[in-house]
């Protein structure tokens, strides 16, 4: 099968003129300084794998969906329960662990944790598992680059991310929907590529609390779970973590997650998914159609067995 490579987004479609003024408010309010700016320029894909965005018919999910359309359970199932749940949820102060196979482990106050790395503003497709798709502006830290920092061991084959536990804050914890607290995982090689993002923002402003603020992981070929939202741990390991949705259910939801349109969810095809906003669906690129920068990390498996 012939994969073509999709071309980036235009830069016109990034962000619209009045949240672009706001980055450096933005900035400021997650707790990065001057220092960090630098390169970050109208949202540039510079130095990074062609084909970062999306094809010419990607549009971007307009804010009030991206924001208002959301997968969190810690807050409620409905995709409407998060932006009402999380109104009073406190992102601020934070405090993130570095455990396991690493030569710095330690609980780090987020702006440590992050000072000095680069923010870099990115345009990505999303897939959720239950067929629809968005297209979001994202902005954070390339997570290869905080793992450099901590330097992990050599028995670090894996990293495991795990969500706060706080039934008091988030409503949907109140409940045995999962088993709390949420926590995925990455292979080491998948963590280091640099496609994955640890997300800070959205649009250009702090990313807000029904997105998974203040820091959650977004890893855009593979389905939307994997990504963790509002971090407290990172733990690198030897052995294959395990993950909440495949404890939940090993035979619907496997480890690696990756976008296969050729392996249909025990309960409906992943042959095509609908944009978010649109009538009509589209067909399902394999990888998400980030096959050209992921596909080698997966050569020689069985992606229908490690689904």
């Amino acid at each position: 099968m012939l994969i073509r490579r999709p071309p980036d987004i235009p830069i016109s479609e990034i962000t619209d003129e009045a949240h672009y003024a706001t980055r450096r408010e933005f900035l400021a309010a997650a707790g990065f300084g001057l220092a960090a700016l630098g390169g970050l320029g109208s949202f540039r894909l510079s130095g990074l794998p062609a084909g970062l965005g999306g094809g010419d018919d990607d549009k971007l999910t307009p804010w009030d969906d991206v924001t208002g359309y959301n997968n969190y359970y810690e807050f409620g199932t409905d995709k409407s329960d998060p932006a009402e749940n999380a109104r009073a949820f406190q992102p601020r102060p934070w405090k993130v662990e570095i455990a396991g196979e690493v030569a710095k482990p330690a609980t780090y106050d987020l702006d440590d944790l992050l000072e000095g790395l680069p923010v870099e503003e990115r345009v990505y497709r999303h897939r959720c598992v239950e067929a629809w798709s968005m297209v979001v502006p994202w902005s954070g830290i390339p997570l290869g680059k905080l793992i450099d920092r901590l330097e992990p061991t050599s028995r670090a084959k894996y990293v495991e991310f795990t969500t706060l536990l706080d039934p008091k804050q988030m409503p949907g914890q109140r409940r045995a929907i999962l088993d709390w607290p949420y926590t995925e995982g990455l292979r080491m090689d998948e963590a280091r590529h640099p496609l994955a993002l640890l997300v800070t923002g959205v649009y250009g402003k702090p990313l807000p609390n029904q997105n998974g603020a203040p820091l959650r992981l977004v890893v855009p070929w593979k389905y939307g779970f994997k990504g963790g939202k509002s971090l407290v741990r990172i733990r690198f390991v030897e052995q294959q973590p395990a993950t909440t949705w495949n404890l939940a259910a090993p035979d619907e939801y496997g480890f690696y997650a990756n976008v296969n349109p050729d392996v249909d969810h025990p309960r409906w095809s992943q042959a095509r998914e609908r944009r978010v906003g649109e009538f009509f669906k589209r067909k399902t690129l394999p990888f998400n159609g980030y096959a050209d920068q992921v596909a080698s990390l997966y050569a020689g498996m069985d992606l229908r067995k490690n689904f």
